[in-house]
């Protein structure tokens, strides 16, 4: 899932071996590190969840990410599983796989940029990030402008037309966003720092895949992390004291790119519908199938940085999204700062272990085998659905929702046949342990009023339906709220094509993005009620006797997504 962080998880956990923090849930024993794979039944269980998601968020997938060749050994997984289910093929010729065309991107390590005479070497003095689309990536020539502190810039968009804008993001933990003022500019840099830790500098070796930007595709702003002295170098001055707008040098040289093929694939497939007028309708379901891949820093302590985490997680979590004061900042500060881990005692059950494989068994491990889970109940169950059920394991949602928004761009089916979208991404969490207002009854929904009023409410009425139903939450489905989770997972892409959705997750935990996503650490009782219950809500949209109505306003397909 592609949420922002709170705080700057990336430095934090290079610090060696870190403590408890006072006050949080205590956690359950750990699982096994490895379980073989066993036989899988009809039945959405915690055992068939297991099995299988040891398999796929096992290290031998490398992280699955988008573009190599540990995702295309995830993905003929899911292939070989609904093969297997009798699924019928719904991608690329009669196979399973709709072919994503997907690139890799890399800095030319040998990229040089020079101002009066100096040069600034890529990967030490900069770092050019990783970019989608078509990039601006000439600057020989380019005029320097300084932009202000990044998350509070007045600059304007006549001000930063052509040039290349530098913002000062010293002690800011705000992230850059290419807003519509910034478009023009020949690319973005943030001062990041005195020198570049470990982490940026690596990303900065490290290719980076995206879709084939299109001929006409339009320009996207390269974005550079600066160190400190080659910020100042490029304004010609000292940042303490500069105003939003002063002009600084102009800069010679190009961003130079290495680009190859990087071929990438969704997995499709179809469970046919049992009434003949309603079998061409489909109700779509879907999880994404990448992930992050290796750690581009390199190994660190598996079991301290879980614990470190946690612990940092419950310190600093804000669902609310409401922007801090300086004061609740300097508390947030102390109680990391407070953070200690008792390095010896995480290691009286086993040695060490150095891990670099972000394995994302909750991101989103978790969503793909649940939807696997859901298919072979189908699949296997005596009673069919009235219409089709359209299964859709989407690449590059880590990307920025490419493989979704190439299928939502390309359906293997009619669009208009798709009457309703069901998404699960990290539903393998949510406990106590992983977040305050966590529990056993604990789950979040995004979107599912904001086409059809008609689909939240059966989704409310199928829960109110269970023994034991769920205690929704709906904090991130707030408008405005800064999260922007509503545009952050793979159905963003059928809403703006006008098509009903429901997004359903446990959330985020200490574990998101870190090599410490394992399966050892899933809730599967909870990760299997949840199973059985959108399998119960898939069921009953699939044979409803007309479409889910939809009767709010659909997002522009064309625009960026706002809540």
């Amino acid at each position: 899932m592609r949420f922002r962080t709170l705080a700057p998880v990336g430095a934090l956990a290079l610090l060696p071996a870190l403590a408890a923090a006072q006050g949080v849930a205590r956690q359950p024993a750990p699982l096994p590190l490895k379980l073989k794979a066993r036989p899988t039944s009809a039945a959405i269980s915690p055992a068939d969840l297991m099995s299988r998601l040891y398999v796929f968020a096992d290290d031998s997938m490398m992280g699955r990410e988008a573009g190599t060749i540990g995702h295309m050994k995830g993905t003929a997984y899911i292939a070989a599983e609904a093969k297997k289910l009798g699924l019928v093929p719904a991608g690329d010729n009669g196979t399973y796989f709709q072919d994503v065309p997907f690139i890799s991107r890399r800095l030319d390590p040998a990229t040089t940029l020079t101002v009066d005479g100096a040069s600034l070497a890529a990967n030490a003095d900069f770092v050019a990030n990783p970019f989608r689309g078509a990039g601006a990536r000439h600057l020989d020539g380019v005029a320097v402008v300084y932009g202000g502190v990044l998350t509070d810039t007045t600059l304007t968009a006549a001000q930063a037309e052509g040039k290349l804008v530098v913002f000062n993001g010293e002690g800011v933990t705000g992230r850059l966003t290419i807003n519509p003022r910034l478009a023009g500019a020949a690319a973005v840099a943030v001062v990041g720092g005195a020198q570049l830790g470990p982490q940026q500098l690596a990303s900065g070796r490290t290719a980076s895949m995206t879709l084939k930007p299109a001929a006409n595709a339009p320009l996207v702003p390269v974005t550079l992390l600066l160190t400190h002295a080659a910020g100042e170098s490029l304004l010609g001055a000292p940042l303490a004291g500069l105003a939003t707008g002063t002009a600084g040098r102009t800069v010679h040289g190009d961003l130079r790119y290495i680009e190859t093929a990087a071929p990438t694939r969704n997995v499709v497939a179809i469970l046919p519908g049992a009434d003949p007028r309603l079998k061409g309708e489909y109700v779509a379901i879907g999880a994404h199938s990448d992930h992050i891949g290796y750690r581009a820093a390199g190994a660190v302590d598996h079991d301290s940085l879980h614990a470190f985490g946690r612990a940092r997680w419950f310190a600093s979590e804000n669902p609310s999204g409401a922007r801090l004061t300086s004061e609740q900042q300097a508390s947030l500060r102390d109680r990391l700062a407070a953070i200690h881990i008792n390095y010896d005692s995480l290691h009286a059950a086993h040695p060490a272990r150095r891990d670099s494989i972000n394995n994302g068994a909750d991101d989103d491990g978790s969503g793909t085998v649940t939807v696997l889970e859901i298919a072979e109940a189908y699949a296997k169950g005596k009673l069919k659905p009235k219409r089709s059920i359209l299964f859709v394991w989407h690449t590059g949602e880590e990307k920025g929702l490419l493989g979704s928004r190439y299928f939502t761009d390309n359906p293997t089916v009619p669009r208009d046949s798709i009457v309703a979208q069901i998404n699960i991404d990290m539903v393998g969490r949510g406990a106590a342990t992983d977040l305050a207002a966590g529990g056993g009854d604990y789950l979040q929904l995004v979107g599912s009023r904001r086409l059809s009023t008609e689909l939240g409410d059966l989704t409310e009425t199928v829960n109110k339906e269970l023994k034991a139903p769920f205690r929704f939450d709906y904090a991130f489905d707030a408008n405005g709220h800064p999260d922007n989770i509503y545009c952050r997972s793979d159905h963003y892409n059928y809403a703006r094509y006008g098509i009903p959705v429901v997004f359903l997750t446990t959330g985020l935990h200490g574990d998101y993005h870190q090599v410490t996503d394992e399966p050892q650490y899933i809730d599967y009782p909870h990760m299997a009620r949840i199973g059985q219950f959108v399998s119960t809500l898939l069921g009953r949209v699939a044979n409803l006797d007309h479409r889910p109505v939809v009767d709010k306003p659909k997002p522009d397909p064309t625009g960026s997504c706002r809540q």
